[in-house]
C-alpha cells in the first residue's frame, strides 16, 4: 500500500504564510526521508488558514529541494485556467523532472465565491466545460489532438517522451464517474465527505474505461489523520482542527488555530455536536490505532493508494504525526519512494 502526503501550507496563527511555505519544503524533505511515494500541494485563493494559490509554482521548488520522491498537484482548479497553458507549465515540469510529476485536476473554487468572481475578472468561472478542458488538457500533454481539430497543430512545449500523470480529485460521483469515462486515475477526498464515497470508488473501478494512457483504473483515497504517540495525545492535538473547522462553518476566515487558541476556547453543546459531526472525516490516534483505521478504509474503498494531510496547532507535532505514521507503515522497510 504506497503511502502518499497532501499538503495544504497550513498557516497556523502567530506565523506568517513565508512561514508555513518554508514549512512545506521541510515537511517534503522529511517526507522523502521517511518513505513517503508522493507529495501533493492544493490550491486556495485569498483563505487565511492555507499559503499555497499556485501550487505548480510550489511544484517546481518542493522538487528541486527533493530528489526521488514524486510531487504534484491536489489539485490545479481548472476552471479558472486554459488548458494549454496548464498542459505547458506540466510539460516544462515534466521536462524538468521526468517521471516525477502528478496532474491532480479539480473543478472547485478553492475559495468563497467573492474570490472566485474576482479570479474569473466580474465572472463566477463556470466548471459547465470541465469535461471537454480535461479532454483538452490530456491532448495537449500526450500530443494526441485528433487530426482535423482546429488545434491539432499547436504543440505544447517541451514536448519529451514521458508526461505527468493525470488524476481527477472529487468528494462527490462526479469526478469518479468522468474518470471512469475518459480513462483517468481517480482519488477521493474522504477528508472533504465522509458519505458516500466508497460507492463512488467502487463505480468508477466498475466503470472504467481503459484508454491511452490507462489500461486499469487506478484509485487514490486522501484522509485526514493525526498520530500521536498515544489515543489520549492525538486527540489532544486534534482540537486544532475542531476549532478551525468550526471557524469554516461560521464563514470566519482566519489562520489556523494554535493549539493554545483551540485549548482555551469553550464551545457550546451545538458546537460540540458539529465538531463530532466533521469528527468523522478525521483518523485519530496512536500509530497503530491509525495504520488499522486506514487499512481498513482502503479495503472499504478498494484504494489502491492511500494519502494523507495533517494539520496541528504546530509545525512540530505536524511533522511527527507523519514521522509517527511512517513508522507504523514501516515506508523504508517497504521501499518507500
Amino acid at each position: 500500500m504506497k503511502l502518499s502526503v497532501l499538503d495544504q501550507s497550513p498557516i497556523i496563527s502567530g506565523h506568517t504564510a513565508a512561514q508555513a511555505v518554508a514549512e512545506t519544503i521541510k515537511l517534503a524533505q522529511a517526507a522523502e526521508e521517511l518513505g513517503y511515494y508522493r507529495y501533493w500541494l492544493a490550491e486556495h485563493h485569498a483563505l487565511q488558514a492555507l499559503a499555497d494559490p499556485c501550487p505548480e509554482i510550489l511544484v517546481t521548488r518542493v522538487a528541486s529541494a527533493t530528489s526521488k520522491i514524486r510531487v504534484g498537484t491536489g489539485g490545479i482548479l481548472l476552471p479558472y485556467y486554459s488548458p494549454l497553458k496548464i498542459a505547458e507549465q506540466f510539460r516544462m515540469l515534466e521536462a524538468l523532472f521526468p517521471q516525477r510529476i502528478d496532474l491532480g485536476l479539480g473543478r472547485a473554487p478553492g475559495g468563497d465565491q467573492t474570490t472566485a468572481m474576482a479570479m474569473g475578472e466580474g465572472r463566477y468561472p463556470s466548471a459547465d466545460n470541465f469535461p471537454e478542458h480535461v479532454q483538452y488538457l490530456v491532448a495537449y500533454l500526450d500530443d494526441a489532438m485528433p487530426e482535423g481539430h482546429p488545434f491539432a497543430r499547436v504543440k505544447a512545449q517541451p514536448m519529451g517522451p514521458t508526461a505527468p500523470e493525470v488524476w481527477l480529485l472529487g468528494s462527490s460521483d462526479y469526478s469518479g464517474a468522468l474518470a471512469a469515462q475518459l480513462g483517468l486515475r481517480f482519488a477521493f477526498a474522504h477528508f472533504i465527505s465522509a458519505d458516500g464515497g466508497d460507492s463512488v470508488m467502487r463505480d468508477y473501478k466498475r466503470k472504467f474505461q481503459s484508454s491511452a494512457r490507462e489500461s486499469e483504473a487506478h484509485a487514490l483515497l486522501t484522509v485526514f489523520v493525526i498520530c500521536a504517540d498515544s489515543d489520549a495525545e492525538a486527540e489532544r492535538r486534534a482540537v486544532s482542527v475542531d476549532l478551525r473547522r468550526l471557524n469554516m462553518d461560521y464563514g470566519i476566515n482566519t489562520p489556523v488555530p494554535n493549539q493554545h487558541e483551540a485549548e482555551t476556547r469553550s464551545y457550546t453543546e451545538v458546537e460540540k455536536q458539529r465538531i463530532a459531526y466533521h469528527r468523522r472525516r478525521v483518523v485519530i490516534g496512536k500509530p497503530e490505532t491509525v495504520r488499522a483505521k486506514l487499512l481498513a478504509l482502503a479495503a472499504q474503498f478498494e484504494a489502491d493508494e492511500l494519502m494523507v494531510i495533517t494539520i496541528t496547532g504546530d509545525y512540530r507535532t505536524r511533522l511527527a504525526s507523519y514521522a509517527l505514521l511512517a513508522g507504523a507503515f514501516e515506508l523504508n522497510k517497504a521501499g518507500g519512494a
